[in-house]
């Protein structure tokens, strides 16, 4: 079963058809750069585009980097303000004239690696941490998600986690590895003291990259391993809820 998918971030909107069977792109993406300001219209325009670079006219996944209950946005932090309480599946699926879902895009992420990559069978308490404009995450216990956590969002020396380890953090100040890499464990230490996970799966587009700074974290009981969608996950987790996986 093939169905689109489509990632929204603070930067780019990216989409694909994806294979449901297999949890693979059945085609190379297709990214946009998201509008400045993200406005509710903008933003919607990005997507049409990538889905209409595919011709595609079947049901459609799209994650929102910010709170999602059922279609509406309820928080936006890496995008304009005015998507709070937009109806996103309304303002989208009329735009592209096909049913949409809407999901928050660390859980999307979080569910495709539970499925298709380094979290299948796990039991306990996981968490997918995508690093990217912000930090998401995805919790789960014992397979099952917990939605719209947003622990990016976690206080921590004084300010939001994310302003402080986030992969865009890093290229605004031209961190290297090793430094940036200490604010990371910094976080990871936090969250784990919270909510003492058994994995840490560490996704979005730095998670092609682990080998460059998860060896120098120290410190974290928990397990860590980079995501094996690498910053494809979430658009395979966008494409599973549209075809009801």
């Amino acid at each position: 079963m093939k169905v689109f998918g489509v990632d929204i971030g603070g930067s780019g909107i990216k989409g694909a058809p994806v294979d449901l069977e297999r949890g693979d792109l059945e085609e190379p993406r297709y990214k946009v750069l998201t509008p400045h300001p993200a406005t509710p219209e903008g933003v919607t325009e990005g997507v049409a585009h990538v889905v209409e670079h595919f011709s595609w006219s079947g049901p459609v996944g799209i994650t929102f980097p910010g709170v999602v209950t059922g279609s509406v946005i309820r928080t936006a932090a890496n995008v304009d303000a005015a998507w709070v309480g937009t109806d996103a599946g309304r303002l989208i699926g009329d735009r592209l004239g096909i049913p949409v879902n809407i999901l928050n895009d660390a859980d999307a992420a979080g569910v495709a690696e539970m499925t298709f990559g380094a979290g299948q069978g796990r039991k306990g308490v996981v968490l997918l941490l995508t690093f990217g404009t912000g930090i998401g995450s995805a919790f789960f216990v014992d397979g099952r998600l917990v939605p719209n956590t947003e622990l990016g969002h976690l206080e921590l020396n004084g300010h939001e986690a994310e302003k402080h380890a986030s992969s865009k953090v890093k290229d605004d100040h031209d961190m290297s590895w090793h430094h940036w890499a200490q604010r990371v464990e910094k976080y990871l230490k936090h969250v784990e003291m919270l909510f003492s996970p058994e994995l840490f799966i560490i996704g979005g587009g730095v998670s092609r990259k682990a080998d460059r700074f998860l060896p120098l974290i120290k410190g974290i009981r928990a397990e860590m391993t980079p995501a094996q969608l690498e910053n494809n996950a979430g658009i395979v987790g966008a494409a599973m809820a549209a075809g009801g996986r």
